[in-house]
């Protein structure tokens, strides 16, 4: 919960907010699409919620997630003035989920890169609407409550973000046991360094987008075709440290492959299918995101 809340432990302020974290990560996270930004939301929404008489409160959730969705979005506005300067393309970060949550797919989807990817083209208000009101199911009356908007704009601003993210959000194959079995596929081929086998389970124009921020070797500009995706993850795969290990992990809602050393994370994969093949793969070797991937 972070050290300011370790000191207050037992306080009256603790039980309420335990008991809504996770809702208020996934909150922030959705709506940051980072997830250092996220933790960072959740910890002030603490010491906010401790500043309060939790007895004044009538409903800790709506207060909560109130202050958690005002803070990332006001946290989003001053990112993306960040990310105007950032290396290389921008990659939402990849946090570790679990394993069920790929047999939910609307849940999955809500986490997946892709998807992430798409909110970034919302306003910060039409994301958060978005994520309040498709990922959560919040009716829009609360929305509007929680936003601080009248109702109609809320449904305004839900309409706008539904229909860009119809137009832009590609929707990819979404059978757990496909999206598992094509992954461990394309881990062994890579793991083997075999270009043949790699092709195999790639589309013929399946796109690849690097995100290193500057601090690694990552190509920064997308690749595409199966043939040049192929021969450059194997390149990637032979200048990983030496005592590197892979495995899939779930990883965004879905499986992902994961390569470490000596403890620490040091480069993530993930795979987005089509027909049974792999077509886009959204890879963050950047040291500064990959704190979501840990255990």
């Amino acid at each position: 919960m972070g050290r300011v809340a370790e000191e207050v432990a037992g306080a009256p302020h603790e039980a309420p907010f335990m008991r809504h974290r996770g809702l208020l990560y996934a909150v922030a996270y959705r709506t940051l699409g980072s997830a250092k930004e996220a933790e960072d939301v959740v910890q002030e929404t603490w010491l906010r919620w401790s500043r309060v008489d939790p007895a004044t409160v009538a409903d800790a959730e709506a207060f909560l997630v109130r202050v958690t969705v005002r803070l990332a979005i006001d946290e989003l506005r001053s990112a993306r003035v960040r990310r105007e300067a950032y290396v290389g393309p921008w990659l939402p970060e990849p946090i570790r989920t679990r394993p069920d949550i790929a047999d939910d797919v609307v849940l999955a989807d809500s986490v997946s890169t892709a998807l992430l990817l798409v909110l970034e083209a919302l306003s910060p208000l039409e994301r958060a609407v978005f994520v309040l009101r498709e990922a959560f199911g919040y009716p829009y009356a609360e929305v509007a409550q929680l936003l601080g908007r009248g109702e109609p704009a809320v449904r305004q601003l839900a309409h706008r973000a539904r229909k860009a993210v119809e137009n832009r959000h590609r929707r990819y194959d979404s059978d757990p046991a496909t999206r598992q079995q094509v992954t461990e596929r394309f881990l062994a081929a890579c793991s083997g360094g075999d270009i043949t086998a790699l092709i195999g389970v790639l589309a013929p124009d399946v796109t690849m987008v690097s995100d290193g921020g500057g601090f690694t070797g990552a190509p920064r500009k997308p690749v595409h075709g199966s043939d040049l995706v192929a021969r450059a993850i194997v390149v990637l795969s032979r200048q990983q440290p030496v005592g590197s290990t892979s495995g899939v992990l779930p990883v965004n809602g879905g499986p992902g492959v994961v390569v470490r050393c000596d403890g620490e994370t040091v480069l993530v994969m993930t795979l987005h299918l089509a027909g049974g093949l792999v077509q886009t793969i959204h890879v963050v070797s950047n040291p500064q995101k990959l704190t979501g991937i840990a255990g």
